[in-house]
């Protein structure tokens, strides 16, 4: 009997760590196949080249598919998703997958959606029904209504998703597979390789033995024109508080050229003692930065994701994870300096034992394998009136 083709589209960085223990699962499974795509900003040096750290883990990559237009803006944003429709279009008729996965809710994974799905290729969405603060909520609400088979992160997460109508038969509450990366990160936790040295970076070499945070901020794409402001605030209030500080890049979104500059234009007219920046790192290596942090800051979902299960606490800033299931690792606070500033100074207070399993158990990739193995594959619903 032939392997099940099961196509993953990975079309940014956060996107591998969200998937990389299903990927695993299915390229091991002796029933399926995987046929691996990776597209859009994990393909661009600026953005951390995600593609290398694939290609690291032992992937063989299908097709790589350059769709990123310049711009980092609204218009950029569309454009990018048409061209990805158009050449992940050609990708799916050449492969001629018996599936097709999606990942989660960023701009150009509609792209994955509608090319798979205007070719009546079944479709399997990853992270369905959850529910945020920007576009992203959008465009994952419109990938769970082209999808045939949905792999949700939490009851929560299944429950609106089968009162967006799909039928519950087909809607798999498997959690997250990055949980499956924190589960094995807790197992042994020691930070045991020195980030300054493995990934370069820029900014100041920062001694953080004694104790560090952790941030990751990321443009708003309803509030792009904010980014720069909305960043600069953040930075003050890093800056001032003067602990050591990894700081990473932010995501190819509307509005990341406003953060970039943002980050630029302080860096060189405050040069921050306390602060170092990288583009990205592996998923287990920044699991165990994280671990071993004092905070994580910013707007991030590894905050309201992974750091809830490993117990990290996180000062979530602004709108971007509005209405996300959270644990009670997090403080909200809005784009204050002054707000900040004291968030952070309660979480470096907080117990690091807050932990939570809403989002799984660490062993998601082998249950969606499973399933993959077994579900019907199919692309018409069954619509009753």
């Amino acid at each position: 009997m032939s392997k099940r083709k099961i196509c993953a589209v990975i079309t940014a960085r956060p996107s591998y760590s969200r998937v990389k223990t299903a990927l695993q699962a299915i390229k091991e499974h002796p029933e399926l196949e995987l046929q691996l795509v990776v597209a859009g900003s994990a393909l661009l040096d600026r953005y951390g080249n995600a593609v290398d750290f694939i290609e690291n883990d032992g992937f063989t990559i299908h097709e790589k598919v350059f769709m990123v237009l310049e711009g980092e803006n609204k218009t950029a944003m569309a454009k990018t998703t048409g061209l990805g429709v158009m050449e992940l279009a050609n990708v799916f008729y050449n492969l001629q997958p018996d599936a097709v996965l999606t990942i989660a809710d960023r701009f150009e994974t509609i792209a994955t959606s509608i090319a798979a799905a205007y070719q009546n290729i079944p479709l399997i969405h990853l992270q369905g029904g959850e529910v945020t603060g920007n576009i992203d909520e959008k465009v994952r609400h419109a990938n769970t209504k082209l999808a045939d088979i949905h792999f949700v992160t939490s009851q929560d997460a299944k429950e609106r998703v089968i009162k967006m109508g799909e039928d519950e038969a087909y809607v798999f509450n498997t959690g997250c597979p990055s949980i499956d990366i924190a589960a094995t990160v807790l197992e042994d936790s020691k930070l045991d390789f020195d980030p300054l040295k493995k990934y370069g970076g820029v900014g100041e070499q920062v001694s953080f033995k004694e104790g560090y945070i952790v941030v990751m901020q990321h443009p708003v794409t309803t509030e792009y024109d904010q980014a720069k402001k909305d960043v600069l605030k953040t930075l003050k209030a890093v800056d001032k508080l003067n602990i050591p500080t990894f700081w990473f890049w932010p995501n190819v979104d509307a509005g990341a050229d406003g953060t970039s500059n943002g980050i630029r234009s302080y860096r060189e007219n405050n040069s921050p003692k306390n602060i170092h920046f990288f583009k990205n790192m592996e998923p287990h290596d920044f699991l165990k930065l994280l671990v071993n942090s004092d905070c994580l800051v910013g707007n991030s979902s590894v905050g309201i994701r992974e750091c809830s299960f490993l117990g990290v606490p996180v000062v979530n800033i602004g709108t971007r994870q509005n209405r996300r299931l959270r644990g009670e690792n997090v403080i909200d606070v809005a784009y204050e300096e002054e707000a900040i500033t004291e968030a952070i100074k309660s979480q470096l207070e907080a117990p690091r034992n807050i932990k939570s399993s809403i989002y799984g158990n660490g062993d998601s990739g082998k249950k969606i394998a499973e399933i993959l193995a077994s579900v019907e594959l199919r692309f018409h619903k069954t619509i009753t009136y």
